[in-house]
């Protein structure tokens, strides 16, 4: 298995290798005063934290009626979907609502995988229901899709398309007051009760894209651990691997100081800014929970200490990437999930073929990081080690072979599908998904190393199988 894999990314190697690096410091120190860059492009000076409230505990769902009568929330909307609507964690919410005596409206049409058409319908029904308070009960797709209602029923004369990230949509500000919006977790993967990013398919261009403002986060995120009780082993698998990609990624992410354009007004500083110091605290102290408890929380599912660990891993992989941000692994994952032909994943019950979200975005990692690694090689390093590899003889120049053989022997353990050829995809597919990623420059330009549209048509190529 090795020796094949390793033959394929050092081809990889020589088919991206620049004949200099582009790097201006091959150092990732913080202290870069402001001004000019070696591209002559004003970069960034500062960065922002910007992180919902966070309570955690098991069974803390039951305050979430008492939260919304301290709110003085008075009309409340529900968002979950099919699924999680018959299932406990639901029911305990509900029953805190009605315990404190808070009116509310259960929306449980979310779409696992959003779309913009499922974003449209539950604003349209939040447009017309005048809540003054959201609840989301669910995974990523569900809170994404509550901070989406909440925002364009809080803006009800915007186009769908005004906050949407550019170049897909016109990227503005949000400056209206959003309504408080609790988010209740119930998977362990995309930290989107910590964010304010809200992803969907934009189904016209069959891509992903989303919104990101700090606007749109939740005011208050209830990790109740009791819920990752009922995540099937797949679905803890993946959720598990978003959380693994978070950490790498904006840790490894293109460091804030070097990011331009610098914003003339603070209200356009990006949610994602790039790699900072504390950012980068949050995204270690994740990867090492990951390292420790993923494979434990997807081979036993009444392991509550390992699934109540992966739980907060989320949070705190998205504390971190909510204001550093990602890169490749996810831009490349927009159109793997987008493209999707027939696939369907086992323990989802969707009507609708679908890759999920963190095994479209683990599937390139590799190949990503093989790439990414000449740019800051002692954090591909150090990730490789957290993750259980002896670097003791590893030569700096092999960060990134040894971040991905690192990552294949763990993709391998935990029976991830063979690369893009096993979720249904080719060579043939490469152009088009090439084409899906070039509009994901929100995150494809926090990459360490810039990459041309020939770079990513080798990238999707090496990650065509993993072993």
């Amino acid at each position: 298995m090795a020796a094949a894999a390793r033959a394929r990314v050092a081809h990889l190697l020589r088919q991206l290798q620049r004949a200099a690096c582009q790097c201006p410091t091959h150092s990732h120190t913080y202290s870069q005063a402001p001004g000019l860059s070696p591209s002559g492009k004003t970069t960034d000076y500062a960065f922002e934290m910007a992180v919902s409230n966070i309570r955690y505990g098991a069974g803390v769902t039951k305050e979430v009626g008492m939260d919304l009568q301290n709110m003085g929330a008075k009309n409340v909307c529900l968002v979950t979907d099919k699924n999680l609507s018959q299932l406990p964690p639901v029911q305990v919410a509900m029953d805190s609502l009605v315990k404190n005596g808070i009116p509310f409206t259960v929306y449980d049409n979310v779409r696992v995988e959003p779309t913009d058409a499922s974003f449209m319908e539950a604003i349209e029904f939040a447009q017309k229901g005048a809540f003054d308070a959201y609840v989301a009960v669910g995974g990523g797709s569900t809170m994404d899709t509550c901070k989406a209602a909440n925002l364009y029923a809080s803006s009800p004369h915007s186009d769908f398309l005004d906050y949407v990230s550019a170049p897909i949509g016109k990227g503005k500000p949000v400056s209206v007051p959003l309504k408080p919006l609790i988010a209740v977790p119930t998977t362990s993967g995309t930290g989107s009760e910590t964010t304010g990013v809200a992803i969907f398919d934009y189904e016209h261009l069959k891509v992903k894209t989303g919104i990101a403002s700090r606007a749109i986060k939740p005011t208050l995120g209830l990790i109740d651990p009791l819920h990752t009780l009922h995540m099937p082993a797949r679905v803890v698998a993946n959720s598990g691997f978003d959380v693994l990609c978070h950490a790498l990624e904006s840790y490894t992410a293109l460091p804030y100081h070097l990011r331009s354009p610098c914003p003339s007004n603070p209200i356009t500083r990006p949610a994602y800014q790039g790699s900072n110091p504390i950012s980068d605290i949050w995204a270690i102290h994740a990867l090492r929970i990951v390292a420790k408890y993923l494979k434990r929380a997807v081979r036993n599912p009444d392991d509550l200490e390992a699934r109540s660990h992966m739980h907060l891993a989320s949070a705190f992989a998205g504390i971190g990437f909510g204001n550093a941000g990602v890169h490749l692994c996810h831009g490349m994952s927009y159109p793997i999930s987008g493209l999707v032909k027939t696939y369907k994943a086992k323990d989802y019950n969707v009507d609708h073929p679908l890759v999920p979200h963190g095994l479209s975005v683990v599937l390139t990692s590799p190949a990503v990081f093989t790439f990414t690694a000449q740019m800051f090689p002692e954090r591909h390093l150090e990730t490789a080690e957290i993750l259980g590899a002896d670097t003791r003889t590893a030569r700096i120049q092999d960060a990134g072979l040894v971040l991905a053989d690192t990552l294949r022997k763990f993709l391998f353990d935990l029976d991830v599908d063979d690369g893009l050829a096993a979720v249904g995809y080719s060579k043939a597919d490469i152009p088009a998904l090439v084409k899906g990623t070039l509009p994901q420059e929100r995150v494809t330009k926090l990459a360490p190393r810039p990459q041309s549209e020939e770079d990513l048509a080798a990238l999707f190529e090496a990650s065509m199988k993993l072993y």
